[in-house]
């Protein structure tokens, strides 16, 4: 499994479209264990890009703070599962508690 985080500073980024970077995370979700990590700065910010561009990069699926409605249907659409609500948080720190069932989601940091 792949997982991508959008991040600033080196922590989940509440709104995925603003991030620094996406941290891309490979699992094996039989061991519960992260095998690999790989840092990497997206192309600009546009309708519809980073979907596409996540999906080829073989992300399965993205935990962000925030994302909107549109947004979350073209990662969708491009088979990518979405969790919003995620805390800002180390993104490997984020991925074990998802991986583990106990990553607590609040309210979708965006609401457009």
């Amino acid at each position: 499994m792949r997982y991508a985080i959008p991040c600033v500073n080196g922590k989940l980024c509440m709104h995925f479209g603003h991030c620094q970077e996406f941290v891309l995370i490979d699992t094996d979700d039989e061991k519960k264990s992260i095998t690999n990590t790989q840092k990497l700065v997206p192309p600009p910010h546009e309708p519809g890009v980073l979907p596409q561009w996540l999906h080829e990069q073989g992300a399965n699926v993205i935990i962000a703070g925030g994302m909107g409605s549109r947004a979350q249907q073209l990662f969708q659409a491009n088979d990518i599962q979405v969790v919003t609500g995620a805390p800002s948080d180390d993104p490997a720190a984020i991925v074990n508690i998802y991986m583990n069932g106990s990553l607590e989601t609040g309210t979708n940091a965006c609401d457009h």
